[in-house]
């Protein structure tokens, strides 16, 4: 499986978001609002919900308040569950040459395990703590309370 890099990003960038802004939470972050922070059409990324959604990654909610919430903790989404859940298998062109054969394949074969290896140890949590680390604050969900 070669991966497309669009939608594996695009996947990883939608499973971010929604963890950062609201987790697994009561609260659900709308396609929109999704799509704005991410600067994408959100006609454009509603295949990646779908896909999210269909592999247990994203629960949604219809209606006029639905949205996306995480199916599960960030801490148990491995990034390659993520990947996978939208890898589109492509068809190899059809080179039967000695050095594709030799070469070519069993390089690219090793790259792809390596890619593998590295985003089935990396979880949503791992990029959270990113985030914080770089400064960038999470939204707070937790209702306000005045005393008086």
């Amino acid at each position: 499986m070669l991966l497309k890099q669009d939608r594996a990003l695009t996947a990883i960038s939608v499973m971010l978001d929604v963890a950062f802004h609201v987790g697994r939470g009561a609260e659900v972050a709308s396609g929109g609002d999704i799509a704005d922070r991410l600067g994408a059409a959100k006609r454009g990324i509603e295949p990646v919900f779908q896909a999210l959604s269909r592999a247990g990654l994203l629960d949604s909610t219809r209606g006029p308040r639905g949205g996306y919430r995480l199916a599960r903790r960030s801490r148990d989404i491995r990034l390659w569950d993520v990947v996978s859940a939208v890898a589109e298998e492509e068809e190899s062109p059809d080179m039967t040459g000695q050095l594709q054969a030799a070469v070519v394949a069993p390089l690219w074969g090793e790259m792809e395990g390596l890619l593998r290896e590295r985003l089935e140890g990396m979880t949503l949590d791992d990029l959270l703590r990113r985030a914080q680390a770089r400064g960038l604050k999470r939204p707070s969900t937790e209702p306000l309370n005045f005393a008086i």
